[in-house]
């Protein structure tokens, strides 16, 4: 057998075993068979929410064990082939197949294992704020939620506009818009941090290079599954104000537009994009419980609670999630995977998948370091 195919076959057997470990894949199975045990009492259906509640976890088990169950009985019928191949080199083109095969079910599986987290399968608030840079960064914030849109777009997300706050000469100041499908807040969560762009400005009439900064953060649209404890009377500040408008018969002549401001933590959301007081008020509560949960979650993981504190500075000095680089040269480069991207105007129109996954699937290596 070729050296190069056997080395294949051992890094694709040890991706297996690193992957059945990673997941648990034992004790998921023990858990699977828990749920589906207490589905099948008598009395399931007797209390609608909570049966509803332990299907999406059966749901959500099946989608871990099963294909990890295929890939772990695909590792050993592999092991057979190699040893067939090692007697018999015939047998090394059906063993090269297989690894090809094998190869692209386990890439999968890797993916899904970065997003085993119960808040990876909601829908996503995406806020992207501008930084130092002036004009060129309120440019750039509104680049950047453009290059989200059309990434949503591109998957077939829904879309909502949330808030948004324009800049004095051009772009946004900040917006939040809401991306709603399955595992959309999975795939962003890495975006969360500061992007760079560096471009000759077009704001400069000199045309001198500019750098400018937006800062990104993503939350995740919890539904009645996730607890969040808020005592809304004590800790939370509302203030009401008059929406933005188009101008004419568009503008909002009532007070509708809600900030709420959580005392404890000083975490701040607003919306202002319903007409209703009412309905703003519902969304700013589901955004501000995704953003405390958010924030009780990366206590799991120090890294990332450090990254969102240093968000507090969204320029220089920052951590750095990407650089867009239009000039001199043209690139995108990944500031924590290294990937890196030569065309940068497919990104800008949401072509971001390469360094979404490469992100998650960075992030699984980080985890067993």
């Amino acid at each position: 057998m070729e050296a190069e195919l056997r080395d294949k076959c051992e890094e694709l057997m040890q991706r297996i075993v690193h992957l059945r470990g990673c997941l648990d894949l034992e004790s998921k199975q023990k858990q699977l068979a828990e749920v589906s045990e207490k589905m099948n009492a008598p009395d399931f259906w007797d209390s609608p929410e909570a049966a509803q509640a332990t299907v999406a976890e059966m749901q959500r088990l099946r989608s871990v064990v099963g294909p990890l169950e295929d890939l772990v009985s695909s590792g050993d019928d592999l092991q057979v082939l190699i040893e067939f191949a090692e007697e018999d080199p015939a047998s090394e083109a059906e063993l090269q197949s297989t690894v090809t095969k094998l190869e692209s079910d386990v890439d999968k599986v890797e993916l899904q294992a970065t997003m085993s987290e119960p808040e990876d399968v909601c829908a996503a608030y995406v806020q992207v704020q501008a930084g130092e840079g002036g004009t060129d960064s309120a440019d750039w914030a509104q680049m950047l939620l453009r290059m989200y849109i059309r990434w949503a777009e591109r998957h077939g997300f829904k879309l909502e506009e949330i808030d948004i706050s324009e800049g004095e000469e051009a772009g946004i100041r900040n917006a939040t818009i809401a991306i709603r499908g399955d595992y959309v807040f999975g795939y962003l969560k890495g975006e969360t941090g500061n992007h760079r762009l560096i471009r000759i400005s077009p704001f400069d009439s000199a045309g001198r290079r500019h750098t400018a900064f937006a800062a990104v953060d993503i939350s995740p649209e919890l539904d009645d599954n996730f607890e969040v404890d808020i005592n809304w009377d004590s800790d939370v500040r509302e203030d009401t104000y008059r929406a933005g408008g188009a101008g004419g018969q568009h503008v909002n002549k009532t007070d509708s537009a809600v900030r709420l401001t959580h005392g404890p933590t000083g975490v701040v959301v607003q919306c202002q994009n319903e007409r209703s007081q009412h309905k703003n008020r519902a969304t700013a509560r589901k955004m501000l419980q995704a953003k405390l949960y958010q924030m009780e979650m990366e206590k799991r993981d120090e890294e990332l609670a450090a990254k969102r504190g240093a968000k507090s500075k969204i320029g220089f000095g920052g951590a750095t999630v990407r650089n867009y680089v239009l000039h001199p040269d043209q690139y995108v480069k990944d500031a924590r995977t290294a990937t890196k991207v030569g065309n940068p105007q497919p990104v800008l129109d949401g072509d971001i998948d390469v360094f979404l996954e490469s992100f998650l699937r960075w992030t699984l290596t980080e985890k067993n370091k």
